[in-house]
């Protein structure tokens, strides 16, 4: 696979196609415990370095970090990747839904507060 990781060309669909290639059978009781639990874990690696940000250097990123943060984003990535295709939803529908939510939640002033039916 040639290295897309710059180019416009590389969009979710062909990002899942990608992941989707790239897992190990996992024996569990269901097929979306693997790739959930994987998710948490990796947000939580994500969190813990975050933190660490901010309780070493008061907040200050360094390259590194960014470095770092990169790599446990792009885990979270695959993750999230590997539960939509084992629940047979597109990766795109995900990020596109999420957008029409939040413009919809913007255009009424709500997007601040709590409730998922905001």
């Amino acid at each position: 696979m040639t290295d897309q990781s710059t180019s416009d060309a590389f969009d979710f669909r062909t990002y899942q196609r990608a992941a989707a290639r790239t897992g190990a059978p996992i024996a569990t009781d269901h097929p979306i415990v693997y790739p959930t639990l994987g998710l948490a874990n990796e947000a939580g690696e994500v969190a813990g370095k975050v933190k660490k940000i901010f309780r070493d250097r008061q907040g200050a990123i360094t390259d590194a970090d960014r470095e770092a943060l990169t790599m446990e984003l792009g885990d979270v990535l695959w993750y999230l990747s590997e539960l939509c295709t084992r629940l047979g939803i597109r990766l795109e529908d995900v990020a596109a839904r999420n957008i029409t939510k939040l413009a919809d939640r913007a255009s009424r002033g709500v997007l601040l507060g709590d409730g998922d039916l905001r």
